[in-house]
Order: structure tokens, then sequence, then C-alpha cells
């Protein structure tokens, strides 16, 4: 693989690497049916944000949506001021690293009076290549990404990691719409102010539904797609629009409860070492304690969510589809399906793999978007 430094190649393999242990048989299971909640289906939105960590002290360490949390005062660690005081508690080197770069930029939005503080985790470097844009899961940040990143950056492609507009740790004190027209208005009013150049827009599982729908509505910022395990033909949010706000507000809630959270991390994956599951949940649902994530969760889910099958075929860019071989979140038949509605797209299968391959697998995952982005992956 072309671009990666000596010292990059060092860090790689010193890397530390997932812990499995053996695996269990999972019967597959509809992408929106794990557990119903008063007629809230919650399953997607929360093994969306499962991702595996690193060995670290002889144990697996896992997070839900990479962790994040309100704090009000500084860090002797170096992580910004808007993070909570439980970042921490964090033992995982690579998400408290990544967590030290997250950084607020001030986005302007038709939708709200004032610009939004926009999380994000900005590039170290700029190239002549088209930067490379990671967004994330369902009730998720851009710590998601923070084993794939650090390989792509070693590699020399200019990458950005940001949060999509509800999620992660963007300022929502005045709560502005968090529908999918917003979403999309505040990514490209994001792009607009500091990125100004066609990208290579990566989306991971509910993610690629917000890829596909904002590549089709602004195909002058998206050179090229990247969709892993996409969540792309689901018929939005269902009964969740319907719902009494009473009885929405009590499912919601409900996502960051800790049996749920365990519960979801032994679908997501193939296998993991039981140890390591309380970690997962410990990490993985703080960033729900920040005060308006209830708000912006139940006015997106109210607000029908993502439906963009009809959208699918208006997708001009080349696309690389990448997919865990063993995803039992969404099937890999759903896979083969995409390739097929999508002409001028690729798809790599990985073995071994769940449904969130950039942390189960970040090598490979690197290794594909980087010969995507420099060409050498033909389609």
């Amino acid at each position: 693989m072309q671009g990666r430094s000596d010292q990059g190649r060092a860090d790689l393999a010193a890397r530390p690497s997932p812990v499995f242990c053996a695996h269990r048989r999972r019967r597959k299971i509809p992408l929106i049916s794990i557990v119903t909640v008063v007629a809230l289906s919650s399953k997607r939105k929360e093994t969306e944000s499962l991702h595996f960590g690193a060995l670290r002290g002889g144990m697996a360490i896992l997070a839900v949506g990479g962790g994040g949390w309100l704090c009000r005062g500084g860090s002797v660690d170096g992580f910004p001021a808007f993070l909570p005081k439980e970042v921490e508690r964090i033992r995982d080197p690579f998400a408290r690293k990544i967590a030290t770069r997250i950084e607020r930029l001030p986005v302007q939005v038709t939708f709200s009076e004032t610009s939004i503080m926009s999380s994000c985790v900005k590039p170290l470097k700029q190239s002549k290549v088209n930067p490379v844009v990671l967004l994330h899961s369902f009730d998720s940040s851009c710590l998601e990404w923070r084993y794939t990143l650090p390989l792509l950056e070693d590699a020399g492609l200019e990458t950005w990691a940001l949060d999509i507009l509800g999620w992660g740790f963007s300022d929502l004190e005045k709560l502005p719409s968090c529908n999918v027209a917003s979403k999309r208005e505040h990514l490209y009013q994001f792009w607009r102010s500091y990125i100004r150049k066609p990208m290579i827009l990566v989306g991971p599982s509910l993610g690629a539904a917000a890829a596909i729908d904002f590549a089709v509505n602004h195909p002058e910022a998206v050179g090229k797609l990247v969709l892993i395990d996409a969540s792309v033909y689901a018929e939005g949010t269902g009964n969740m629009t319907r719902l009494p706000k009473i009885v929405a507000y009590a499912g919601v809630s409900l996502l960051k409860s800790i049996p749920l959270r365990l519960y979801a991390s032994f679908l997501t994956f193939k296998s993991a070492a039981f140890s390591s599951y309380y970690d997962i949940t410990n990490v993985g649902r703080l960033h729900c304690l920040l005060p308006w994530w209830e708000d912006a969760t139940v006015d997106f889910m109210a607000s029908g969510g993502y439906n963009v099958s009809s959208q699918i075929k208006k997708v001009k860019q080349n696309t690389l589809i990448i997919w865990g071989e063993d995803d039992q979140i969404i099937s890999n038949k759903l896979a083969l399906k995409l390739h097929h509605d999508l002409p001028n797209s690729i798809l790599h299968l990985i073995p071994n793999c769940g449904h969130i391959p950039h942390a189960e697998k970040p090598d490979s995952v690197a290794e594909l978007i980087i010969e995507f982005v420099q060409g050498d992956c033909d389609l």
C-alpha cells in the first residue's frame, strides 16, 4: 500500500489488535427489531454505536458510540473543556488520543439564529488529493474512527471526522431542528466553510444513508463515496413518527440503559471477550448524558428519519462498498443488492468481521479506502 511512512508502519505494528473469543452463532435479526420498547424499535440505533476497542492490560476494551460527555473544566490530559470529566475514565489509548483533538467550529445555517458550534476532528495535514471526510453511525460520534483515522493520516491523506448534527459533541444548547434536511444543510455549510473541495465522503451504517442523501443533493461537494455496512434500505423510523411525545421520550431514554447496551454489544460483533462488555457500556452510554441528547434524538426519530432507497440509483459518484462478511445486523445480501443498484461501484467483503469494520478490522478498511482514494481500485 502506497503512502504509508516508515514511522506509520512501526506504529501500525505496535498497535494492539482487537481480542476475540470463541464465536457464537447468532441468527440474523431485522435491522429495526432487536428490542421493542412501547412500539419503539431501537436495535439499529444501539448496535450502530458499538465499536471494538484494543488490547490493553490483557483486556479487550470496547466502546459504544465513541463516548464523550459534558465537562465544565479543563483536563490535565489535554481533553477539550466541553468534553465531560468522565472522559478521564477511558482506557483505550486511541480513543483518548482522538478525544484530545476534538474541537468545535462555528457553522451558520438557515434554521438557527446563531452559529452551531460543530464538533469534529480536523486533519493534521493538507493534501493535494481530495480530502477524506468520515461520518459516523446512528447515535455515535467522530470517536468511532479512532482506529482507522490515524491509519489514513499515516498514508498522507487529509482526513476529517465530522459529527452529524444531533449526534456527537456539537453544542446544541439552543436546540435546532435535527431532521434529515437540517443534517444535510449543516453538513453542506460545514463543507462550504472549511473543506471547500470535492471530498471522498465515508458513511458507515446509517451514516451511509446520510452520505447518499448528501451526494445526491450536493454532487459538486462529493468526488467519491465509501459506504460501509450501509443501512440504506430501511424505511425511516417507522412507528416512531406516530408515538406520543411522552412515549417517544420514554423509549429514547432507554437507549442509554446498561442492559440494552450490553445486549446490543453481543449482537453487533461476531465475538468479543466477555470481560470487555461492561467497559463498552460505560464508555458508550456517556455521550447520551449531554443535556440535549434526548431532545435531539426524539426530534430526529419523530421526523421520519432517513429513507434513501429511491435515491440510490441517482448516485453518480464512483462508490466503494465495504461490508463485514459476518454482519448480523444488516445481511451481506444487501451488500450485493447495493452493488447491483450502484453501477459505478466496487464491493469488498471483509471476512471474520461484523457490522462495524472500521472498528473491528481498521487495517483492512484503511487499506481499501487508501487504494480507492489513490485510484488503485478498479470499478
